[in-house]
Formats: structure tokens, C-alpha cells, sequence
């Protein structure tokens, strides 16, 4: 079989070939025969250019008439001028058409399971078993280029500089990292096993002390957890350490690449400087410490103002600790009781709240849901603390903190997707900075690491490690962009007396911190630089970008909610030969 050499692509060709010989390859779309002509849509990467096989020619229209969806062909052929009433002005080849003089089939092809244009409706698990025939719809493809396009952007970035890339080994130890592990066994080393990275952590550490200054990675981890929207088993993430910074000199630079990604792949200008927030500030103001900052809907803390109020369920909540808090939505003073009860319901049982109370702005006054057992007095100081105006809805909750806070959050969240406050084409960026140092297991009974066991405490905060250990803030940040998390990272600990200190507050006494991280521990000893670095999640940070609503969206290849591939049925069970070559006997699993 002879192929045709491609002289453009599908994507191409305007009114200025006209009268060119061409060369097109791609798959076929859809086909009309009008009897004496075949018009056929040819698809490739780059877009679609219609041809036409006429019958001038009678035994190349009659091999025509065989070519159906999805065959794969290569046609030779003249660029002439669509009809003025023909020209689809949706497509960039749009004024012209091929008058094919040579075809040659590639290859037949079975019908598909689905249509392969945009906008279609099939089932997800459908499309994911053929993925290769998904992949070939454009709106796929695109967000895929924009990913391409993304990791040339991020290479020529650190490149020019003077970051080194090195690559970290995909097969290491197992270390505590917050997730499963994905282990895997060693045929040469019975009963032993390796772990996939949950990142490459330990490794860009050891390159700063072993003095490379600089490093970046593009890199694949692995975690063995439940899976979301926005969470796969594998996932690809910027991986960056740097030596001698603070956090501000790495807040700079990635300024710079985020506003770079955006203006280079979508046209988009962010600001130069983006914002920062406190952790403490992220959860009073916005109950999320990846808050949304594309639309209002600020929290107000109204605990003073109804410490003293003869509501119980305001004045004991106050007493023993927790908050009254709420937050005003503009235009919704006219919602009805049934409305509000659907509310009420949904915080109830997506966000765990015990009720929702409310303020209604109306030209009357404010009208309150428990206004029976709230003097005057308290509701007007509520509004006015809230600068809620006429025809606004307040909505409350009391409970506990920080779960109020979480919960309104959550309810904030609704609200915003609900009303339409959320401006899909608007992107705001935000360093999220002071997160605490531990987190208390109530379970446990004991402490864990907020972010991992290597991060650097704040000097003025170091002294309240054996004292008061929940009060101690971190040098981490995290960059949330729209409410996701995109990025996250720290000043490290470089010190091995801090480090054993750290050890030491999470349970990880001398023997288990010299087992698991013991590599590590002496190569500090040998002289490291102070460092910090960031993690950036590439997979979500291309969902951004694309407006995709998934992960999966994004990623060629992905997994379903199961963490299983439908297209090749992986992970699938092994031979009872490679099982015993791998020291393993399987439990019986109970069906």
C-alpha cells in the first residue's frame, strides 16, 4: 500500500491555496452523497477540511462510495472555492473544499460505540473503556495540546533560570506521607518492597544538600486513596527545591510561571503580585483554606453580638466555645419558606450542619427566623455588623468551631454555584501562608504533621513545641486558585536536632525516624543549606485552565472511580507463577 505524503494538515488551508495540489491524511466524518457528489468531512488534529469526490473520475467515486465514519484514508487533490451558499463560517477552512483526484484506504473501521464530535451525552464509563475512539474528539484533544503546551512552557521557564532537572527514582521506600502506598515486591530481594513515590520529597531535599541549588521535575506520584473529581491514583505534579530562600523569594518566581502558563496557553493577564492570606484568616473569613475568592459571601462572626442573648442555642454555643456565624447573599430577601427548608435540608445533610437560621432584608425591616427569642435590638446589630441591604438574605449557623466554620464554608460554596455569583471566566489566585504545624488526631490521640514531618516551624513559634504544640505555625503555603488547591509547599527543616524534635512530636521515636529516614537525617549532618520548595499539581492546574470538570478530562489515560482502567482492565490478577517468583500467597478474598 502506498501513503500519501502529507503536504498540510486539516486545519489549514483558506482561499490563498486555491488551485493548489494538495495532500491531505485523517479520518473520515460525516459523509453526504448527493448521488453525482460525495461530500465528506476530513478530520485530523489540527481541524477538518471538506472534500468532494465527483463523478469525473468513475472508479474513484465508486471506491468513494465504500468509505465510511472513522476510515482512515489519505486523498490527493485540487483547493477550489466552496459555493458562496456552501462556506461554513465555524470552520477556518471553511471558504474551501478538496476536488480529490487519489485515495488510498489506510484502513477500514467497525462502527463506533458513540459519535466522535463534541457535546455528546454517553456514559462516562463507556467513553473511558474507548479511549483511544474519545480521544479523538476535538474538545478532548484541546485540553490536551493546552497540556502539551503547558509543559514547554514549564521546562523553558526553570531553564532560563538556571534550574537543573533531574529525574528521582519511581521505585523507593516506603515513607509515611499521609496516603497509602502503592508497594511493589522485590523478586530479588524476598519478602521486601519497594513504594511509588507520593512524591519525590526526601530526593529534592538531598539534592539541596548535595549542593545542585536549583531543581525542577516534572514528575509522576502515586497514591492509594479514594478517588474524587479532582484526585487520581497517579497524577503529575511541577516538582521544585531551591537552596538559600525564603518564602517570598519562592512566592515571587511562581508568580511569575502561573502568569506565564495562563498568558501563553489562554490569553489570560493575572496580576503580577497575587495575594496572601493567613490560614487562621482563610477559615474565619471563608471556613476553606482554599477559598473562592471569585465571588463575595464574607463570613461575619456575630458570637459577641449574641454572647448574651436569651436564644440558648446562640448564648450556650457562645459559652461553651463555639460561633454564631453567617454571611449575607445579595438579591435573595424574597426567597420563599420552601426554598429556605430545601436549604435547611441540604447544609443538614451535605454539610452536616444541625439547622440553618436566616435574616430576610425586607422594606419592612428584617424579618428573622428566630426572631421570637432575639430582642430587636440584637437583629439590628446583626445587620448592621453584616451590611446586609434591602432585598439581601442572611444565612446563619451556630456550632462548634471549627466545624461551624467548615460547614458555612461548605454552605458558601452552594450558595455561589446556586445563584450564579461564580464568574467561570474570572481566575484568582491566592497564597494561603501560617498553616499550622500539627493537626490533633482525636482518634489517635496524638499529633500529626499538617503538611509532612520536614517542614520548618516559624522561629518565633519554635519555643512552643514542647509547650503548646497546636499553637506552633509553619512555614508552608499552599497557591489556591478558584477554591482548588493547585499548589503546595514549605521551608524545610535542615537541621537534624529539629528534625529529631519534629520526630519526636509525632511519635516517630530515634530507631523508627533512623529506619525510615535515616538516609536523610545523615546526610544533614554532612552540611546542608537552608531550603524550601513547592509541589504543583499539573493535572489540576490544566483542569483550571480547560474549565474541564474532571480530572480525567485532562489526563490522556485516566482511571475510573474505582481506580481501574476499563480500557485495558487493569489492575488485573497475576499468574500463580509470577506470584511465587515474588514470594507472595494470596488471602482468599471474600466475594
Amino acid at each position: 500500500m502506498k501513503t500519501l505524503q502529507r503536504s498540510h494538515s486539516c486545519g489549514e488551508l483558506t482561499v490563498q491555496h486555491i488551485g493548489l495540489q494538495v495532500v491531505l491524511n485523517g479520518w473520515v466524518g460525516p459523509r453526504r452523497d448527493l448521488g453525482g457528489l460525495i461530500f465528506i468531512d476530513l478530520r485530523d488534529r489540527f481541524g477538518v477540511t471538506q472534500i468532494v469526490f465527483t463523478e469525473t473520475d468513475v472508479v474513484l467515486h465508486k471506491r468513494a462510495e465504500q468509505l465510511r465514519t472513522e476510515y482512515v484514508i489519505g486523498i490527493k487533490g485540487t483547493v477550489i472555492a466552496r459555493g458562496e451558499e456552501n462556506i461554513n463560517s465555524k470552520l477556518i477552512t471553511g471558504e474551501v473544499e478538496i476536488e480529490v483526484n487519489d485515495l488510498v484506504i489506510y484502513s477500514e473501521a467497525q462502527t463506533p460505540p458513540f459519535e466522535i464530535k463534541d457535546g455528546i451525552t454517553t456514559n462516562e464509563e463507556v467513553r473511558l473503556k474507548h479511549r483511544y475512539l474519545d480521544l479523538r474528539r476535538p474538545e478532548v484533544q484541546k485540553k490536551l495540546f493546552v497540556r502539551s503546551k503547558a509543559y514547554h512552557i514549564i521546562r523553558s521557564f526553570y531553564h532560563e533560570r538556571q534550574f537543573v532537572e533531574v529525574e528521582t527514582p519511581v521505585l523507593m521506600k516506603s515513607t509515611p506521607e499521609g496516603a497509602r502506598d502503592y508497594l511493589v515486591p522485590s523478586r530479588v530481594n524476598p519478602g521486601k518492597f519497594f513504594a511509588l513515590p507520593q512524591s519525590p520529597q526526601t530526593y529534592k531535599q538531598l539534592l539541596m544538600t548535595s549542593g545542585f541549588d536549583r531543581y525542577f521535575q516534572i514528575t509522576k506520584c502515586f497514591r492509594d486513596e479514594d478517588l474524587r473529581a479532582d484526585r487520581q491514583p497517579e497524577f503529575t505534579q511541577i516538582d521544585v527545591e531551591m537552596s538559600f530562600v525564603d518564602e517570598e523569594h519562592i512566592y515571587s518566581i511562581h508568580e511569575e510561571l502561573i502568569s506565564r502558563i495562563f498568558k501563553e496557553t489562554i490569553g489570560v493577564e493575572l496580576a503580577t503580585q497575587f495575594p496572601q492570606m493567613s490560614y487562621d484568616q482563610a477559615m474565619k473569613s471563608f471556613g476553606s483554606d482554599k477559598p473562592d475568592l471569585r465571588f463575595g459571601c464574607e463570613f461575619v462572626d456575630f458570637s459577641d453580638i449574641v454572647a448574651k442573648a436569651e436564644f440558648k442555642v446562640f448564648s450556650d454555643t457562645v459559652l461553651q466555645g463555639g460561633g454564631v456565624v453567617g454571611f449575607t447573599i445579595p438579591g435573595q430577601g424574597m426567597m420563599g419558606r420552601g426554598a429556605i427548608d430545601r436549604w435547611t435540608e441540604r447544609v443538614k445533610k451535605e454539610a452536616g450542619a444541625g439547622g440553618l437560621i436566616y435574616i430576610k432584608m425586607q422594606e419592612d425591616g428584617p424579618f428573622c427566623s428566630v426572631a421570637k427569642f432575639l430582642k430587636d435590638t440584637i437583629i439590628d446589630e446583626m445587620v448592621t455588623a453584616s451590611k446586609a441591604e434591602n432585598g439581601d438574605l442572611i444565612f446563619l449557623l451556630a456550632g462548634p468551631k471549627p466545624q461551624v466554620l467548615e460547614q458555612l464554608g461548605q454552605l458558601r460554596l452552594m450558595v455561589g454555584e446556586e445563584f450564579g455569583l461564580i464568574d467561570e471566566n474570572v481566575f484568582k489566585p491566592l497564597w494561603v501562608t501560617d498553616f499550622p504545624l500539627f493537626k490533633w488526631d482525636t482518634e489517635l490521640q496524638r499529633y500529626h504533621a499538617m503538611h509532612h514531618p520536614f517542614t520548618s516551624p516559624r522561629v518565633e513559634d519554635s519555643e512552643l513545641m514542647d509547650t503548646e504544640p497546636g499553637a506552633v505555625r509553619a512555614r508552608a503555603y499552599d497557591l489556591v486558585l478558584n477554591g482548588s488547591e493547585i499548589g503546595g509547599g514549605s521551608i524545610r527543616i535542615h537541621h537534624p536536632k529539629m528534625q529529631q524534635r519534629m520526630f519526636d512530636l509525632l511519635g516517630i521515636d530515634e530507631k523508627e525516624a533512623e529506619d525510615k529516614f535515616g538516609f536523610l537525617l545523615q546526610a544533614f549532618r554532612y552540611g546542608a543549606p537552608p531550603h524550601g520548595g513547592i509541589a504543583l499539581g499539573l493535572d489540576r492546574l490544566i483542569m483550571i485552565l480547560t474549565k474541564a470538570k474532571s480530572l480525567k478530562d485532562v489526563i490522556a489515560f485516566p482511571k475510573n472511580q474505582r481506580a481501574q482502567s476499563m480500557m485495558d482492565d487493569s489492575p488485573a490478577c497475576a499468574e500463580a507463577k509470577q506470584l511465587d517468583e515474588l514470594h507472595i500467597k494470596l488471602k482468599r478474598i471474600q466475594s
